[in-house]
């Protein structure tokens, strides 16, 4: 894909920013937007120059979420894959769009800077972080459109604020203030629509000054793995993950770094590295 129609996409190492770039749509998207949302994240991740996976929006959207024509085109029962957001490759993937966020081994933050609904509050949802302007509104709106929880909101939502507030975010649909949204653990920084963008860099290039690229992406894993798992199934996952570091060269330089008081010089996550994207 040697250029994007729907998104921009551009590395300030150690972040890419990927931004969705239909403003007239409030950057609504279509199965296309979706396809090159999924190459630019993809090459995000096998480039090692980038720690940290940045998602925004042009215009005052973050994004509406499923184009309303393509939504029309698939209420009619349409099998046209232009229209129809399905997982992009039903062999490997799990159910729903942006499922595979979960196993991309960056960090991947929603820099939300302004309308989030639908698809869109899904974008920001499965993003590991999300962080917000301050005059950004998110709404689920599915059951407002004759529709459920859907694209495993049912299953993170109730993790992020609980059972009884995601039932009524996803029953009511009501537009809740970024504020809102940060007192119910929705989002997890608010900050004012100028410096929005600025603080999720810095983000990333603090995270990418003082954490380990591969430990990064093994935490992650983790993190997702294990809640889904007993207590007894992650303990030991846990464990032989930490024997598996403790002898590897980062937990050395990161030893050495601090006795010499130095930053440390960690190995990178990418392409270069094919065995770090496997844990």
């Amino acid at each position: 894909m040697k250029g994007y129609q729907d998104i921009l996409y551009e590395v300030n190492a150690p972040s890419a920013i990927i931004t969705l770039n239909r403003p007239d749509q409030l950057n609504a998207f279509t199965l296309h937007t979706l396809k090159e949302i999924r190459h630019a994240v993809e090459s995000a991740a096998d480039d090692p120059a980038v720690v940290g996976i940045i998602l925004t929006g042009t215009g005052r959207g973050f994004s509406a979420g499923l184009d309303m024509a393509a939504l029309a085109a698939a209420t009619q029962n349409t099998t046209d894959e232009s229209v129809v957001p399905v997982a992009l490759d039903p062999e490997a993937d799990l159910p729903g769009i942006f499922s595979y966020f979960m196993r991309i081994p960056k960090p991947i933050i929603a820099a939300v800077n302004g309308v989030a609904a639908g698809g869109g509050f899904i974008l920001a949802l499965l993003s590991d972080m999300r962080f917000a302007s301050a005059d950004a509104v998110l709404t689920t709106v599915f059951l407002k459109r004759g529709l459920i929880a859907e694209h495993g909101s049912s299953w993170l939502l109730p993790r992020l604020v609980g059972v009884s507030k995601a039932l009524d975010l996803l029953w009511m649909s009501d537009k809740i203030s970024a504020a809102q949204a940060l007192d119910l653990g929705l989002v997890d920084r608010v900050f004012a629509a100028s410096d929005l963008l600025v603080e999720a860099q810095q983000y990333v290039t603090r995270l990418s000054k003082i954490s380990a690229p591969q430990a990064i992406a093994a935490t992650k894993r983790m993190v997702y793995d294990h809640l889904g798992t007993s207590y007894e199934l992650a303990l030991h996952d846990a464990d032989r993950m930490q024997t598996k570091f403790v002898a590897a060269p980062d937990a050395k330089e990161g030893a050495a770094a601090f006795m010499e008081r130095r930053s440390p010089q960690f190995a990178p996550v990418g392409e270069a590295n094919e065995e770090a994207d496997k844990r």
